[in-house]
């Protein structure tokens, strides 16, 4: 490493640390309402240290102290910025976890803080490589693993909710049916809900499961099934809710509506994996027009001789 490209390194990581050092300074931190309450409007009173876990290392403890209020800053940036609130939110909906909007948005600065890390990273070793430092070129490299990080998280949640909604739509047919067979048996759909949930399992049966459990805690089945039908965005489902919702309050029949829906979505699923193998064959035609055919071509050319006339001049 050259001499101007060490001390500039150095230089820069004194200057961010200066920045650090002034930007986080009691005096130019602003100080939010709810920590100044927060002192006053505890039930509790604080427990002694003795008390905490042995587990958590005292560098840890620190770092957390020390990188706490950055990564909630950055959180409260990326938000300002990106906004789309709503939106993640529905997708956390669809996801079915208990994740909130600011565990994401703080993901997404721990994925930008990587990318921006391994953007530093790859402009070190390539300087290294190329004997000198093009600062335009590592600049752009840095914004390009700060952005990519920030949105490749945001990425991976849609990925989440799409492989989700995915399960979902696999499963939906078995469920159907196994429903519809305990409704014939006699069953009512809250005990035939309650048996399907019991013996199959799935995100499916987890979602009707976690709605039976709202009702049993006090709220109406109807709400509580018609939240999972606003979660998601999938018109099977919407409408495999709606026929529960229907047959729960008005008593009319519901196993023939649960077989043809079931067989529907299978149906559905059928014309969806034509449709995949349509563009899987298009796609199979690249490597066989662009590598085999010109490998098979070469041989071809390399096996014929040449012909030799058999009349002498």
């Amino acid at each position: 490493m050259s001499g101007a490209l060490a001390g500039m390194l150095l230089g820069l990581a004194a200057a961010a640390g200066l920045l650090l050092v002034v930007t986080f300074a009691p005096p130019f931190r602003s100080v939010r309402l709810v920590d100044r309450l927060a002192p006053y409007v505890h039930d509790t009173p604080p427990p002694s240290r003795l008390l905490g876990t042995a587990t958590e290392a005292g560098l840890l403890i620190a770092a957390r102290r020390v990188f706490g209020p950055v990564v909630g800053d950055g959180a409260r940036l990326v938000d300002r910025v990106l906004g789309g609130r709503t939106a993640v939110r529905r997708r956390l909906d669809a996801l079915g976890g208990d994740g909130t909007v600011e565990d994401v948005r703080i993901e997404q600065v721990v994925w930008g803080g990587l990318g921006l890390l391994g953007a530093a990273l790859v402009a070190t070793v390539g300087s290294l490589v190329a004997g000198g430092l093009n600062v335009l070129s590592a600049a752009l490299l840095c914004v390009a693993g700060l952005v990519g990080g920030v949105l490749g998280r945001d990425w991976w949640l849609t990925q989440q909710v799409r492989r989700r909604e995915e399960l979902l739509l696999a499963e939906f047919p078995v469920v159907a049916e196994l429903l519809a067979l305990a409704v014939t048996a006699g069953e009512s759909p809250t005990a035939a809900i309650a048996r399907v949930t019991r013996l199959s399992g799935g995100e499916l049966a987890r979602e009707l499961g976690a709605a039976l459990g709202r009702a049993r805690a006090g709220l109406p089945l109807a709400d509580a099934l018609q939240q999972v039908a606003d979660r998601t965005s999938l018109d099977p489902l919407a409408r495999f809710i709606d026929g529960l919702l229907v047959a729960i309050e008005r008593g009319t029949p519901l196993a023939e509506v649960l077989r043809a829906q079931a067989a529907d979505v299978r149906e559905a699923g059928k014309r969806r994996l034509l449709e995949s193998g349509g563009r899987k064959e298009i796609a199979m035609m690249v490597p066989v027009v662009f590598l085999v055919r010109p490998v098979q071509n070469g041989h071809d050319c390399v096996g014929q001789r040449p012909r030799v006339s058999s009349t002498a001049p």
